[in-house]
């Protein structure tokens, strides 16, 4: 009989203070069935974060920023316009430090991710879809004026890239340190992911090719066109590229300010745009094939990784951003097509045996 290896654990080797600090520090996982023969693969997988998304990040910075700014401050309420991810980590963060949370955000967005926030106690705004992004945006700003609230401003906030290079680019470069790392693949909600690693990468790994990614019927950074801007760095209008796309967290309606440090500092190497149905698709197959679950903007990340696999020299090292978990798309098109009731196959299983049966 062939000999078992017994799985144990050994804790992390420390208590923590609050789930705060449990934030960052995300695995690098090796992809074993779908990765090309001769290339390695691995993803990030950021639904390792307490809120199970990369947002956790840049809320906690954006309000320990502006503690420190003393531009927050005890008992105020603090607004922000977020696709669900954002707002979601957000109300993890204020509900552990006592502040109250207003979330815009347009009724297109997944229905679980409101109920999440609003299970953390914050207070959820529906804006009409037919507005976009920018809808619900301006609808942030106007309530912060308003009551006089603390406006995160996630989309031009430099604390949302800071926090990246601070921390989720010096994992990667721990984590590959002594190793080749040919390719990163990210696509962009906010920015503050890519522009955070590019500012590290291009300094201490310029070997590694940067590639960024964005819907392929929404090809806002594609288009050439420059997002036309208020004075504050945030969207003056939709940018005329932009078409509703099912890779909810990607690309709002506008190039974030963000973003716009990337595209200007030569940022990244490619831009490859990917389609949703593509997103869907490799999402699946990441949970089918390798058990790791992931949302739609993870499998068109990987769906890119996948290309750039493919056509890289043996032995190259592939990284893919995976932003979030796939929890938090059951009311899309993800899960669409997967059954609540028993499939044929499955009637067939229960009636092998007599007992139990449904009726």
């Amino acid at each position: 009989m062939a000999s078992q290896t017994i799985r144990t654990t050994n804790g992390r080797g420390k208590l923590y203070d609050s789930i705060l600090a449990t934030i960052g520090d995300t695995p690098v996982v090796r992809i074993n069935n779908l990765a090309p023969a001769g290339v390695r693969m691995y993803v990030k997988a950021e639904f390792f974060n307490p809120g199970a998304s990369v947002k956790d990040r840049l809320a906690i910075n954006i309000i320990e920023a502006a503690e420190r700014a003393g531009t927050l401050k005890p008992g105020q309420t603090v607004v922000e316009a977020t696709s669900g991810n954002t707002g979601i980590g957000l109300a993890m963060v204020c509900a552990q430090k006592g502040y109250k949370l207003v979330v815009t955000m347009a009724d297109s967005f997944s229905v679980e991710r409101r109920q999440l926030m609003r299970m953390m106690g914050a207070k959820v705004v529906l804006t009409p879809r037919a507005e976009k992004g920018t809808g619900m945006y301006k609808k942030a700003v106007e309530l912060a004026e308003k009551h006089g609230w603390f406006l995160a401003r996630q989309f031009e906030t430099e604390a949302n890239a800071d926090i990246h290079e601070s921390t989720t680019a010096r994992e990667i470069i721990a984590d590959f340190a002594g190793d080749r790392l040919d390719y990163v693949v990210s696509g962009y909600g906010t920015g503050g992911t890519i522009t955070g690693l590019a500012r590290v990468l291009r300094k201490e790994r310029p070997e590694t090719k940067i590639i960024l990614t964005e819907p392929a019927n929404a090809q806002l950074v594609g288009s050439g066109v420059a997002q036309t801007r208020g004075p504050d760095g945030g969207p003056a209008a939709t940018h005329p590229s932009f078409e509703p796309h099912p890779i909810q967290g990607w690309t709002p309606d506008f190039i974030p300010n963000v973003l716009q440090e990337c595209l200007d500092t030569g940022g990244y190497d490619k831009l490859i745009p990917i389609a949703g149905t593509e997103g869907i698709a490799w999402a699946k197959k990441l949970a089918q094939k390798e058990g790791i679950l992931t949302g739609i903007s993870g499998g068109a990340t990987f769906a890119v990784a996948m290309e750039i696999a493919r056509q890289a020299k043996q032995g190259s090292v592939v990284l893919a951003m995976l932003p979030d978990t796939g929890e938090r798309y059951l009311t899309t098109p993800l899960f669409s097509d997967i059954a609540q009731d028993m499939d044929e196959e499955e009637s067939e299983i229960s009636r092998s045996t007599a007992g139990y049966q449904m009726s």
